[in-house]
């Protein structure tokens, strides 16, 4: 984080961003030399720069005031990994450049593999006094592994907050010079640091078109080509009188479980995440888009397979039980005609499960009451109390705007974007239909209440896609490019 003269402003879990453009390491001879370091930084043989990674989750890189400039990554809490590929670890003494301003500590796991691979060591974590306060870490490697590595850095620690800062590591060897340089921080923050801790999410963090898209997973060009001509196939109806001229038609579907899980974001690590309601097929933390597809659902749109999930609301520590669900899809472009469906195996994640502000009447992305008034606020400000006959909803909408080229990206959303002046084009050029989740509650609302993520602002949701291709043509072609309202058919609704 930056020097502690602006501290005082930026307290760390005010918010929460995860940034998912992945860098990819330009690696040496030793497979742990950065020949690329970022200005400022400095270069040094055997060390391995934090934010060099390939892929992340829940990570944010900043300017750093340690002796070596460049960049840290921060924002780092119990569960968050950062990937590394390619490394060699060239000896057992292994040392980590970190900080922390959080009394509660913890420790850095690296894996590997993957977060859930053979634990190759554990850097411990204490506080430093400040979250530019930099110290350097020890841990012996249980082995020395040959040849190129896949490197997992896992967060662990008690704390609900960030607890570290990853500077940069060495993995084998003597620890570079740098290693010794003092735990006080200079008294002016550097150039590169920001000012202060960013208030909003990013709508999309763009892949780097600089560096190799390591972490993005491109969609199967056959597969793609063979629903577009499924796509093409479908004949267009002629849409009756009366008919509601919005693109848009629907699933409903029941909860189909709740556990811990998210095969997005913690792939193969049951029980590493919060606590989700899925709807749709049954879903762990190992499904994929293909056993979706093949298995049961509780959605009643014939041919969604499709998964979706949010935290779990809870009051008092007790889930909230779901008063219904529907996925609507539609379109936000001006000009509906040019949406295709969803390319297979598409996987997106909206909002920001770390973002941990407060969200009182009035504010943007907050709760609110349906089929009723809010007649008032809980305790914190953060949840309506809605009057009888009402009830708590919220609504999550996706991106709409896809890269043509990845089903995935590092942070799950960099293959997605928004549309520019009605239309998508440039780095997210082919329009899909616009998903929204709405997200009914049993309940009133009111005091007790938060997610199984956190604040409401944690607020998020996950999609994977699993239609029948046919299925979802039809219902894209004869419903979304006519811009005309369905059901959970390719049939026109009035009214």
């Amino acid at each position: 984080m930056a020097t502690d003269s602006v501290e005082p402003r930026r307290r760390r879990r005010t918010t929460r961003v995860v940034l998912g453009a992945a860098v990819v390491a330009t690696l040496g001879a030793s497979g742990i030399y950065i020949a690329t370091a970022d200005a400022g930084e400095v270069s040094v043989p055997g060390r391995l720069q934090a934010e060099k990674y390939s892929a992340q989750s829940g990570a944010q890189t900043e300017g750093t005031s340690d002796t070596d400039g460049g960049k840290n990554v921060g924002w780092l809490t119990n569960g968050d990994w950062l990937e590394y590929r390619d490394v060699s670890i060239t000896g057992s003494a292994l040392t980590a450049r970190i900080a922390s301003q959080n009394t509660d500590g913890g420790a850095i796991e690296a894996h590997l593999g993957s977060p859930a691979g053979k634990l190759l060591a554990t850097f411990p974590v204490a506080s430093t006094g400040g979250w530019q306060k930099w110290t350097t870490v020890s841990a012996t490697a249980a082995s020395v592994p040959a040849g190129k590595q896949t490197l997992v850095l896992v967060m662990k620690s008690a704390s609900r907050s960030d607890f570290v800062n990853i500077n940069y590591l060495t993995l084998g060897g003597t620890a570079p010079s740098a290693s010794a340089a003092p735990t006080t921080t200079p008294t002016k923050a550097p150039s590169t640091a920001p000012t202060k801790t960013p208030t909003t999410k990013p709508t999309t963090a763009a892949p780097t078109t600089a560096a190799p898209t390591g972490g993005f997973v491109p969609v199967d060009a056959a597969a793609w080509k063979a629903e577009l001509a499924l796509f093409d196939a479908v004949p267009k109806k002629a849409v009756p009188a009366g008919t509601t001229m919005v693109p848009e038609f629907h699933t409903d579907c029941d909860v189909s479980g709740e556990a811990p899980d998210d095969p997005i974001v913690f792939p193969n690590m049951p029980g590493a995440s919060h606590l989700h309601t899925f709807f749709g097929p049954k879903v762990t933390a190992s499904s994929t888009n293909e056993q979706l597809l093949a298995g049961k659902t509780t959605c009643n749109a014939a041919g969604d397979n499709s998964a979706y999930w949010a935290p779990t609301l809870l009051r008092n520590g007790t889930p909230v039980k779901m008063k219904n669900f529907r996925a609507y899809y539609g379109a936000k472009i001006k000009d509906s005609a040019t949406v295709k469906p969803f390319p297979p195996g598409l996987r997106m994640v909206v909002g920001d499960a770390k973002r941990q502000v407060a969200t009182p009447k009035g504010a943007n992305s907050q709760f609110w009451c349906a089929g009723s008034a809010e007649i008032g606020r809980s305790a914190d400000g953060n949840w309506p109390k809605c009057a009888a006959g009402g009830n708590l909803i919220y609504q999550l909408t996706f991106e709409d705007c896809w890269d043509g080229k990845n089903i995935d990206s590092p942070d799950h959303k960099s293959h997605m974007g928004p549309s520019t002046n009605g239309a998508c084009t440039g780095t997210y050029p082919v329009a899909i239909p616009s998903l929204s989740l709405m997200l009914n509650y049993d309940s009133l609302g009111g005091d007790g209440l938060a997610l199984s993520s956190g604040m409401a602002s944690s607020i998020h949701g996950d999609f994977m896609n699993a239609w029948d291709p046919a299925k979802l043509s039809a219902l894209v072609k004869v419903c979304i490019t006519a811009h005309a309202k369905c059901g959970t058919t390719p049939s026109f609704t009035g009214g």
